[in-house]
């Protein structure tokens, strides 16, 4: 079982002046585990969830173990007509389907490769806000 809390040094400006975002845990649920994030209220959800699908083995296959860590907040953003606001929800999700018995080692560049690619301003400004692929 993961922890309580969950602290995570976030760089929010990519400046290398990271600062603590504390999570703590919220609700459980078979195979899922929700928790709120520092700003979290009634009114503005700021969530962490974490998923888990446990591996089915195929023939001599051990399976795949999946896992996933979603962050969600609601957030306001101008409407078409720019007179008025909306809520939203903003979502960031990553997913992992890892083969049972694959290395440390293995994974670790997997989850370096992500978060290499996530901290990449570039290359995530061109994805998320212009849709290039």
């Amino acid at each position: 079982m993961l922890d309580t809390t969950i602290t995570l040094s976030v760089d929010t400006t990519n400046d290398d002046t990271p600062e603590n975002h504390v999570f703590t845990r919220y609700d459980e649920y078979q195979n899922r585990t929700v928790y709120t994030g520092p700003n979290n209220a009634l009114d503005s959800r700021e969530l962490m969830t974490v998923y888990r699908t446990a591996p089915k083995p195929a023939g001599n296959f051990k399976g795949v173990a999946k896992s996933t860590v979603k962050f969600s907040r609601d957030v306001e953003v101008e409407g078409k007509d720019s007179t008025t606001n909306v809520g939203a929800v903003e979502l960031g999700e990553v997913s992992f389907s890892i083969p049972v018995g694959t290395s440390a080692a293995d994974a670790m560049i997997l989850r370096q490769r992500l978060i290499a690619a996530l901290d990449d301003d570039t290359l995530m400004v061109r994805l998320m806000e212009n849709l290039e692929i």
